[in-house]
């Protein structure tokens, strides 16, 4: 039986502990949600003692990770996972890059260091792009009127359905220790996502703005600074894994049906 300990139990890793409890398995977790404080060693101490697995889901703080400058002597040789971001490749001029692929140079510094810790201690690492899931998505950001189309021709980036980060991570849980990219196969700009969203709710699109008219916050206009696409060959190959939306289309759709 899984027993499961996450550090930071939010939008993803929540799921994630649904699936594992779905199995038949036990999830302690830190964070808001969690049942464990993460500043209470004993109790932390206490629940990792009893874990097979241990998922950190927490992002740098200050330049560093807080999980592994607190509890890193008491990770050493256990079963690890990560969650970290694909902008650790910084921007690759909407090449694709891969788990091969240099990292460090973008504007994720600091998630590019945490990323090299975990490796280094011998975990899985999960490196995902833009996350989607109910509540979450460009379906609401149009409803909410929040959405945004930018005059950036050649602008491209990856996602993932929430759900299919789920399943990558139950495929990956004995896995060979080392970096995995969880992408759908179909890179595409935000505009054309947005686009879709639009269509799908019948609503007109919103207009072309340029980034400066946009009055976008300087994390998204960061988000606009880099272009790549997110090869995801080595999860299907190492772990067995198919995305169940290969694609924004089909994600979309998809969150639509369930509403």
């Amino acid at each position: 039986m899984v027993q499961m300990f996450i550090f930071g139990l939010g939008y993803t890793a929540s799921r994630i502990a649904d699936a594992v409890r779905a199995a038949g398995g036990h999830v302690d977790a830190t964070g808001s949600a969690g049942n464990i404080d993460f500043a209470d060693p004993g109790a932390v101490q206490g629940a990792l003692a009893q874990a097979t697995h241990i998922l950190s889901s927490v992002p740098p703080a200050d330049g560093s990770d807080p999980v592994l400058d607190r509890y890193g002597a008491s990770l050493a040789g256990r079963r690890l996972l990560y969650l970290s971001s694909t902008g650790v490749y910084g921007d690759a001029r909407g090449a694709w890059v891969d788990e091969a692929s240099p990292t460090g140079h973008g504007r994720r510094s600091a998630r590019a260091q945490c990323d090299a810790r975990w490796l280094e201690a011998g975990a899985r690492v999960f490196r995902l792009p833009g996350i989607y899931g109910p509540g979450r998505s460009p379906l609401d950001r149009v409803r909410e009127g929040r959405a945004h189309r930018i005059d950036m021709p050649g602008q491209v980036f990856s996602r993932i359905h929430v759900d299919d980060i789920v399943r990558g991570i139950m495929a990956g849980l004995d896995a060979a220790p080392g970096a995995y990219n969880l992408a759908d196969d179909l890179p595409a700009s935000h505009n054309l996502v947005t686009e879709e969203a639009c269509r799908l709710l019948g609503t007109p699109p919103p207009p072309l703005q340029t980034i400066d008219e946009a009055g976008l916050s300087p994390m998204a206009r960061g988000f606009y600074a880099e272009n790549r696409r997110v090869a995801n060959g080595k999860a299907k190959r190492g772990l067995g894994w198919r995305p169940r939306f290969p694609d924004y289309r089909s994600g979309l759709r998809a969150l639509l049906q369930a509403d």
